[in-house]
C-alpha cells in the first residue's frame, strides 16, 4: 500500500526496526499504546514481547489490513488519536485491566510530522488526567526532538521545551537518516523518550503557567518585561519583582523553574 501524503506517512524500514525495538525495550508484563502503526513494522515485535498493544491508526485501509492480520495481543483502534483520546472510552477497553488498579501504559509510535506537537501535548494532558504513562518512545522530526530537549539559551528552546520538560524527562536515543523510512522524508528524524512525572517544580495554577510560557515566547525577541507588557504593566512589574527576575532578560534564558516561579505571581 502506498503512503498517503495527507496522513504524513513514512514507513520505517526493516533494517531500523530492531534498533528502535531495542531502544524501546518492551517487557512481557507491559501494555502499550502505539500511535500510527502503519503497516505494523513495530506493532508485530512489540506485541511479541509485551502483554498487549492498542494500535491507533487513522488510515482506515491500514487499520483494516492490521485487523485482518489478527496479530496476537493487538487491538486495532481506527481513528485520529487526537480525537479518540478525548473520549472516556480511551481510558477503558481495550486498555484497562480487569482489576481496579490504575491504568499503567507505555507509548510508542512513528508520529506524523505535522501533528507531532499536538500529540505530545495530548500525552502530557492524559498523564495529568490520570492515565499513568510510564514513558513514550517516539520517532519525531529531528528539529522537533531538538526543541524538546533544548536547554535555556539555545535557539531551539521554546514553548515545547518548557511545557514538556516541566512534566517529563526527555532523552534523545537515536538519530535516524531519511533513508530509514519509505518514502524517504525531506527531513531527518530522531527517536526520543519522554518519561512523564508530576510537574516539577509544582505550580499553583497549571493553566496560568502554560499561558505565561506561551505569551512570553510569542514575543521571544523582546525582553521579558516587554513580552509580557500587554498583561497589566503594573502587575507584571510586581510579578517580576516578586519572582526576583530581571525584566531585561529574554524569555529563552529562563529555566523551567524560573517560569514556574514567575507563574505564581503572574496576574490572572
Amino acid at each position: 500500500m502506498r503512503a498517503r501524503k495527507r496522513f504524513g506517512q513514512h514507513f520505517l524500514e526493516p533494517a531500523w526496526v530492531d534498533k528502535v525495538v531495542r531502544a524501546i525495550d518492551p517487557k512481557a508484563e507491559e501494555t502499550f499504546i502505539e500511535i500510527g502503526p502503519g503497516r505494523g513494522a513495530l506493532t508485530r515485535p512489540l506485541a511479541a514481547r509485551a502483554r498487549s498493544v492498542a494500535a491507533y491508526e487513522i488510515d482506515r485501509d491500514l487499520a483494516a489490513d492490521l485487523r485482518a492480520a489478527a496479530i496476537p495481543n493487538v487491538t486495532v483502534v481506527e481513528g485520529d488519536f487526537l480525537e479518540l483520546s478525548r473520549t472516556p472510552p480511551f481510558l477503558r477497553s481495550p486498555l484497562a485491566p480487569q482489576s481496579p488498579s490504575p491504568l499503567f501504559v507505555r507509548v510508542a509510535g512513528n508520529l506524523p510530522y505535522n501533528v507531532a506537537s499536538p500529540i505530545l501535548f495530548r500525552l502530557a494532558e492524559l498523564h495529568a488526567r490520570g492515565l499513568t504513562i510510564a514513558d513514550a518512545t517516539l520517532m519525531l522530526q529531528r528539529e522537533v526532538a531538538e526543541r524538546l530537549a533544548a536547554a535555556p539559551g539555545r535557539k531551539e528552546y521554546g514553548v515545547l521545551s518548557v511545557l514538556l520538560q516541566h512534566v517529563a524527562r526527555i532523552e534523545l536515543l537515536l538519530k535516524l537518516p531519511a533513508g530509514a523510512f519509505r518514502p524517504a522524508p525531506k527531513v531527518l528524524s530522531a527517536l526520543v523518550r519522554l518519561e512523564f512525572h508530576a510537574p516539577e517544580p509544582p505550580v499553583g495554577d497549571l493553566a496560568r503557567f502554560q499561558a505565561l510560557v506561551r505569551t512570553a515566547f510569542s514575543h521571544r525577541r523582546k525582553t521579558l518585561a516587554n513580552a509580557l507588557r500587554g498583561r497589566q504593566p503594573d502587575s507584571m512589574s510586581a510579578a517580576l519583582a516578586g519572582a526576583a527576575l530581571d525584566g531585561r532578560r529574554r524569555p529563552e534564558t529562563l529555566t523551567v523553574a524560573e517560569f514556574a516561579r514567575l507563574a505564581d505571581f503572574y496576574p490572572r
